[in-house]
């Protein structure tokens, strides 16, 4: 006996296919949801680095490496034309002021400096027999000086006594005018040689005073040529380290040229080069430092160079305190220029979201951390550790600082 089946309901019968659909269309949705809304991107947390966003004190420096140099740096010339005759000191040496660099020999000069004593001798031998005839002369205007007035003394008394005889009536009023006129003759006469023994005596004072002179500028210039000799040693101008000598033995050198080098040790300096960027912020007696080992040494500006080469300005800085023990010439340390005074601003650390965004936009995290999101900032100033961040951020806020180059399009984060 046949059996009669009912036929099922529509939606029993494609109960399957209805459930594919049903599937197919949620995933339709869930992925045009997903188009639709911002890019998101799961990331891990340790593979990011997360900053606060502070309100501290920024300070605005540059961060360069420098290099050690001798604080002068001096060049060896020489005084005096000749041949090299020897070398004394070895480069690398360290000298003292006046110690002997090389000698030189020049024959030339030597001729010159014995003419120029024997000049010396005959000036000498000449003045001293002049200055001896000079002084036999005033011993003589002397003594004629001293007969002149002994001559005018005697005609004095000898018409006075004339004049009383006259009164006593012994002598008569025409002898008493005639010893009257030989009286006046005799004491202008006397008194013209007096003068004329006086302006001899002027003369030979003049005369020994421009002997006197003629010797000492033969004696001056017999000394410039010892000195001429002397300055065949060429000797270091301070003390310090030869750091090369450029001649050989043999050698003609001419008088002013340079063959050698002497660094000044006493005390270093830093040298380092700065982008064009600050070259109207950085001026002599800026504050800076090194850190070594821990412990920072203080520095100052000492010289800028404004001439521009390659984007770059040179810049010489000179320790004012205590130096680190191991300052070597050529040695390289990291150094920090100050470029103003510490302020209180909104800072984050330094990384590199700066090179993938340009300081337009950083991701910031919600309040649990578990997800970020752009948001557009405004970067004022920046250091080698801090940006100084005036839009965008306020302090207590979490951001990240690295990784950016592996988020790609996304923009948001989903932090695990």
């Amino acid at each position: 006996m046949d059996i009669k089946l009912e036929k099922k309901p529509w939606y029993v019968r494609y109960r399957y296919r209805i459930a594919a659909g049903i599937a197919l269309t949620a995933g339709l949705v869930y992925v045009a949801v997903l188009a639709s809304g911002p890019r998101k991107l799961r990331i891990d947390t340790e593979s990011v680095q997360l900053a606060e966003v502070k309100d501290d004190e920024f300070l605005e420096y540059v961060d360069v490496e420098g290099v050690v140099h001798p604080i002068l740096t001096l060049m060896v010339n020489t005084r005096e034309a000749g041949n090299v005759d020897r070398i004394v000191a070895e480069e690398g040496s360290l000298l003292r002021r006046g110690d002997t660099i090389l000698t030189l020999v020049n024959p030339d000069l030597i001729r010159d400096i014995e003419d120029q004593r024997d000049e010396w001798e005959k000036q000498r031998i000449s003045y001293e027999e002049k200055a001896l005839e000079m002084e036999q002369k005033t011993l003589t205007l002397k003594q004629q000086a001293l007969e002149a007035s002994y001559e005018l003394n005697k005609i004095s008394k000898s018409y006075a006594l004339e004049e009383e005889e006259y009164k006593m009536g012994i002598r008569s009023k025409a002898q008493l005018e005639v010893s009257a006129d030989e009286y006046r003759y005799k004491t202008e006469s006397t008194r013209l040689k007096l003068q004329s023994l006086q302006s001899d005596s002027a003369m030979t004072v003049i005369r020994k005073e421009l002997l006197r002179n003629d010797r000492e500028r033969e004696r001056k210039e017999w000394e410039r040529s010892l000195q001429r000799r002397d300055n065949l040693v060429v000797c270091a101008p301070a003390d310090g380290q030869l750091s090369f000598v450029k001649v050989t033995p043999g050698q003609q050198v001419s008088s002013g040229e340079n063959i050698a080098e002497v660094k000044v040790m006493d005390q270093f300096k830093i040298r380092t080069a700065l982008s064009e960027y600050y070259i109207d912020r950085v001026t002599t007696g800026l504050p800076a430092s090194v850190t070594y080992q821990g412990k920072r040494y203080p520095l100052r500006v000492t010289k800028v160079v404004p001439e521009v080469k390659e984007r770059t300005f040179d810049v010489d800085l000179v320790f004012t305190g205590e130096m680190p023990d191991n300052v070597r010439l050529g040695k390289s340390y990291r150094v920090q220029i100050e470029l103003g005074q510490p302020e209180k601003a909104i800072v984050i650390p330094r990384g590199n979201f700066y090179q993938q965004t340009g300081g337009n936009w950083i991701f910031k995290l919600n309040a649990d951390r578990t997800k970020a999101v752009k948001v557009p900032i405004t970067i004022s100033r920046q250091n080698p550790r801090q940006y100084e961040i005036t839009e965008g951020l306020q302090p207590g806020d979490w951001v990240i600082t690295t990784g950016y180059d592996n988020f790609g399009d996304a923009e948001e984060l989903i932090l695990r």
